[in-house]
């Protein structure tokens, strides 16, 4: 029998109860059963598939993490692409579970990395995590012509699903695009590009490739908005300046008549709106609720921004007078924007052979060649007029460090260089001046290299699908150690940090019941190590509570925070304190527990006081 990608689902009961038992002697590693039963059962048993979910065999190894059994399973012809019921293979499994070695193997025996799921979702889909291990993943699809193109079937690209991640998987994300990804991919239903997405995040790095790689800044969502509203909502001013490198229009209206200057003002993001007043986003105009940008700043109280918006305005009627003469023209602004994002590049382009410095003057043919050569964003005419500003003496010598700086053709207060952080002042009696608001990107989610899985809902149980349905509570699995089950609960993308009734996770349950092993293999699932229930107690408080030394020490180790705070002001070293836990208590001093931190009862005991009284 010819093997192919799809399912060949049991269906007689012969079928089904051999496909049942082949799967349990997956599940209990017993090579010499597998091998019988491929032998001497149905014909192509290896490769059939249960009629519930559609698991096989080589499926069951993969989620099992076992590599010598994928490597046997393999030897015995099973085949790499046979899908579940949702079209997942299980190199798609192995992917998203970031077990890179098992991808590794499939890929060797020539597993299909162009096959998709029933969403459309294609095994770079699979990759999109923010790990070592996925990372390494996607290498290898990558490596093996995986479609960096593939759109799933609700009409997202990858790209944008991977831009959507931008703040944890920048690498991935530029990794694709280095391969061949269109840096104008689109949301079909949003309409949101990859650039809008990595804006939202301030990510600079990554624009700064999409715009290399000929993204496009003017590109707008189904409510009007680009890349730039989205950097100015976010308040990423240098988003803004790149963006304006690259000849963006920083004065689009969304559909509801919404400027970047209205969501910079909204934020109270301050340089963000003197920027975008200087660079073409008039100030005067109003949204559809009537307000202009400057009022919207006073209505949210940013008094920082309205004095700067205030600012704009006068300027903007200003130079509106017919006989106006503005000394800082849009096209020049764009110049020096492109120059300084450029400077590095266009710096060894203007250097000459043997010279061991930077250079400081340059010919002006050369010059202008340089700017001809680097599509600098100003027409012939224009270019002339640069020129004639720097060559005022008519030597046809351009000094390129003058040129960079951008004064001898701009006001000091539109170069780049006004916008630098300026040295905090300090008032009379020694108190440091409060500077005006401005953004600063949220830091990078820094997690663990492990196994990521999502699920957009948040049911509280997962079920196995019987004849009569049977609903199993994800806790009692924690508290019976049963692996397997919560291992294909999590497959079926049921949260890793679902919480009960009494919201607790199915980490803080075995760590109050001790289950290292099941402690262990959520935290491989990424599980929060920090995540509280309704008195603020995180996993770490359970442990101590409970007195399990060996979970403890593997949550701190996991960047379990030692000083958590609950709801009574109860830190976990209280907790082992008051149960009298000497060796947990031994250890968090070790790790540099807090003794002097202190709770919320009526003495407001510390931990020193507390293990004095006990």
């Amino acid at each position: 029998m010819e093997m192919t990608s799809k399912s060949v689902v049991a269906k007689g009961s012969v079928e089904i109860l051999q496909i049942y038992k082949l799967l349990q002697y997956v599940r209990e590693k017993n090579k010499p059963l597998i091998e019988k039963m491929v032998q001497m059962g149905w014909s192509n048993l290896i490769n059939m598939t249960e009629p519930k979910q559609g698991l096989g065999a080589l499926y069951q190894a993969s989620v099992d993490h076992d590599e010598d059994l994928v490597q046997f399973l393999l030897s015995l012809k099973a085949h790499p692409d046979i899908q579940d019921k949702k079209g997942c293979t299980p190199v798609m499994l192995a992917a998203q579970l970031g077990y890179y070695k098992i991808v590794y193997l499939l890929i060797k025996h020539r597993a299909n990395v162009t096959l998709t799921d029933e969403e459309g979702k294609g095994l770079l889909f699979y990759c999109i995590s923010p790990s070592k291990e996925h990372a390494l993943c996607l290498q290898m699809a990558l490596s093996s012509n995986a479609n960096v193109n593939n759109v799933s079937n609700s009409g997202k690209p990858l790209l944008v699903f991977a831009c959507e991640n931008a703040k944890d998987c920048e690498d991935l994300c530029i990794r694709i695009l280095e391969k061949g990804a269109d840096p104008n991919a689109v949301d079909q239903l949003t309409r949101c590009s990859a650039l809008m997405e990595a804006a939202k995040a301030g990510i600079v790095k990554l624009i700064r490739v999409i715009l290399q790689k000929g993204g496009n800044p003017n590109l707008l969502d189904q409510e009007g908005r680009c890349a730039a509203h989205f950097a100015a909502e976010g308040g990423f001013l240098e988003v803004l300046q790149v963006l304006s490198a690259y000849s963006a229009d920083l004065g689009f209206s969304t559909s509801k008549g919404k400027t970047p200057l209205h969501f910079a003002a909204a934020g109270g993001f301050t340089e963000c709106c003197r920027f975008l007043a200087q660079r073409g986003c008039n100030p005067k105009l109003k949204n559809l609720e009537g307000l202009l940008p400057s009022q919207v700043a006073k209505n949210n109280g940013q008094k920082a921004a309205l004095k700067a918006l205030k600012k704009a305005e006068k300027m903007h009627v200003k130079l509106s007078a017919p006989d106006a003469v503005n000394p800082n023209e849009l096209w020049a602004v764009t110049l020096h924007d492109w120059s300084c994002e450029h400077e590095g590049t266009l710096r060894r382009a203007f250097e000459t052979l043997g010279l061991d410095k930077p250079v400081e003057k340059v010919s002006l043919e050369t010059f202008v060649s340089v700017l001809n050569v680097h599509r600098a964003p100003v027409s012939n005419e224009n270019l002339q007029r640069i020129v004639k500003e720097h060559d005022k003496k008519l030597e046809s010598v351009i000094n390129v460090n003058e040129f960079f700086k951008g004064l001898k053709y701009l006001q000091k207060a539109f170069v780049i260089s006004s916008y630098a952080p300026k040295p905090a002042k300090k008032k009379k009696g020694g108190k440091e001046k409060k500077s005006a608001k401005t953004a600063t990107p949220l830091p990078m989610c820094t997690m663990p290299p492990e196994l990521i899985c999502r699920r957009e809902d948040t049911d509280s149980a997962w079920y196995i699908d019987d004849p009569e349905k049977i609903y199993t509570n994800i806790n009692y699995c924690v508290k019976t150690g049963d692996l397997d089950s919560l291992r294909l609960a999590f497959t079926q993308q049921v949260p890793v940090d679902i919480k009960d009734q009494f919201f607790k996770t199915p980490l803080m349950t075995a760590c109050s019941c001790g289950k290292y092993q099941v402690a262990k293999f959520l935290i491989s699932l990424r599980a929060d190590v920090n995540a509280v229930d309704q008195f603020n107690w995180t996993p770490l408080h359970h442990a101590c509570h409970a007195g399990h030394v060996d979970i403890i020490e593997m949550l701190v180790q996991s960047r379990a925070v030692v000083d958590a705070v609950a709801m009574n002001g109860e830190t976990p070293l209280m907790r082992a304190i008051e149960s009298c836990w000497f060796s947990c208590v031994e250890y968090l001093l070790k790790t540099g527990a807090k003794v002097n931190a202190e709770n919320k009862r009526a003495l407001g005991e510390t931990a020193h006081h507390q293990s004095t009284a006990h």
